[in-house]
């Protein structure tokens, strides 16, 4: 780290570093899935994909976070890569499905590796325990308890 006083101040701020730490480590990911046509909301998609019997794009939106529009772009981009598919949804026929394609199950075994490669790469100043309690803490604050209901 660096010594100016500056950045001793933005390194102090932990919302800061949490900021850096995803640019960093979203650009290390993007760079790693680079080899296969993806970026790392693509990996989201296709992991929450292997996971799930189909799911339409406003699940995918919902459960990921991101914005409808950018769910569209993604699906397009991963349909284009014959790694997804839409398919008529067997509940209700006027509703499109988004499935993994059988290439788009087969590359994710290995796009996880690389993930773990970056993953480890990010983590390698811990040691396991670090990791664990980094992770145990991640956790808790990625997904707030709901608010209180109003009077409570």
């Amino acid at each position: 780290m660096s010594d100016a006083p500056w950045m001793r101040g933005l390194h102090a701020d932990t919302g800061y570093l949490l900021y850096r730490l995803g640019l960093r480590s979203g650009s290390l990911f993007n760079a790693r899935l680079g080899q296969y046509g993806l970026r790392l909301r693509h990996y989201a998609v296709l992991r929450y994909l292997s996971i799930v019997e189909g799911a339409r794009q406003r699940e995918l939106s919902d459960q990921l976070g991101y914005d409808p529009s950018a769910i569209v772009s993604l699906v397009d981009d991963l349909q284009r890569l014959g790694l997804a598919e839409r398919r008529p949804d067997p509940a209700d026929r006027r509703n499109r499905i988004v499935v993994l394609t059988a290439a788009g199950q087969q590359l994710l075994p290995q796009s996880e590796q690389d993930g773990a490669r970056v993953t480890d790469d990010l983590l390698a100043p811990l040691d396991a325990e670090e990791r664990r309690t980094l992770h145990t803490l991640l956790l808790r604050i990625a997904e707030p308890a709901e608010p209180a209901a109003a009077g409570d």
